[in-house]
């Protein structure tokens, strides 16, 4: 199996089009036709990963976090990230980071979060905009089923819990082709004026190509008139965090004693507790401060993330309990995501979890 065949399950998992605009995510090392001898799922590629990489027989790392995340513009292993570039590449080893790409799923790091905590219903903390786009053609009226089931099963028209959402408009289309055109419909040289319906469905990003190979295969005309919008729309599905429920209310003190067993960790920071039950709360996987207002605005009573400054626990303000259990503990459960996944996809292809701890901050 070639690299490329992984990276292809990967994105159909969580597409590159979901991850944000900062982010470097994909292949970022190595070759896709090179053939893959095993995978290492790791949260970080350090040079300690890479050696266990060696050691297991391994030759495609897929991380969590991209270790070339600014531009690189030399390879002199001045660094440690220069460095590990340099041993991947001399080791014939590549490395995909996924990073925003599964932030932004729906069952992805803020996913596993809330499993731990035992959240029900969740739903998307900050959907992401732009997340839809919009098909708009024209067909000859008598093929407009044939098109639209075409463009159905390539997966467009899908709007949150519906599928098979589109609008069409009937109208009269007009064309002429000239000495060179083979047209379906007409003659060569003569204008042609027929029945034709507006057809319009949206669509994820990801389904762009799979969505114009069904329109193109299925429409009759040798030249198929099309537009493209990106839509403002939030996707019910994609987005960062996740906010949820629990079954029973939890008092303060015992709601953080879930966090600490939860997230196997002994110290927590947290804002002023507010003497309240605590219901409802958001999650957000690694560095999550920009989300504060949003939880607060949705009626969290906790929001649990990572990395808050001084000031951000000021942003409680008396609304809700902010707490961080620190980067590396927010996305520990994203390794064996990530594996379950490609073991789930690649049944009989070795699909190992490191055993290196790649958290660089530690406690006295």
């Amino acid at each position: 199996m070639k690299v490329g065949v992984v990276c292809d399950f990967l994105e159909k998992w969580a597409p590159k089009s979901n991850a944000e605009d900062y982010d470097n995510v994909g292949l970022l090392v190595g070759d896709k036709e090179s053939v893959c001898s095993g995978i290492l799922v790791a949260l970080d590629t350090t040079e300690q990963v890479l050696d266990e990489c060696l050691e297991k027989k391994c030759n495609l790392i897929v991380s969590f976090h991209p270790i070339i995340f600014s531009g690189l513009k030399k390879v002199t292993k001045k660094n440690y990230v220069e460095r590990v570039v340099f041993k991947a590449i001399k080791n014939d080893i590549a490395i995909y980071a996924i990073h925003t790409s599964l932030d932004n799923f729906r069952y992805g790091v803020s996913h596993g979060m809330a499993q731990k905590l035992g959240l029900r219903g969740t739903k998307i903390l900050i959907p992401k905009k732009g997340s839809l786009m919009k098909l708009k053609t024209y067909v000859p009226s008598n093929h407009l089923e044939s098109v639209l089931e075409a463009l159905y099963l390539a997966g467009g028209g899908q709007i949150g819990n519906y599928d098979q959402c589109s609008f069409t408009t009937k109208g009269y289309g007009s064309f002429r082709g000239n000495d060179q055109s083979k047209p379906t419909i007409g003659k060569p040289g003569e204008r042609t004026i027929l029945p034709e319906t507006q057809l319009s469905l949206v669509f994820h990003p990801y389904n762009k190509e799979n969505l114009l190979n069904a329109l193109k295969k299925s429409h009759p005309y040798e030249e198929v008139a099309y537009e493209i919008y990106r839509l403002d729309n939030p996707s019910k599905e994609i987005g960062l965090g996740l906010i949820g429920e629990f079954t029973k209310p939890l008092l303060e003190d015992k709601f953080l004693s879930l966090v600490k067993d939860a997230f196997k960790i002994h110290t927590i920071r947290h804002s002023k507790l507010l003497e309240k039950s605590i219901s409802k709360v958001a999650v957000l996987g690694g560095s999550g401060s920009f989300a504060i207002e949003q939880a607060k605005a949705l009626g969290a009573d906790a929001y649990v993330t990572a990395d808050l400054k001084y000031h951000n626990f000021f942003q409680a303000d008396r609304s809700l309990l902010l707490v961080d259990v620190g980067h590396y503990e927010s996305e520990q459960f994203t390794c064996k995501l990530i594996q379950d996944y490609l073991r789930n996809k690649l049944t009989k292809f070795a699909v190992l979890l490191s055993g290196t701890n790649t958290n660089p901050i530690h406690y006295y």
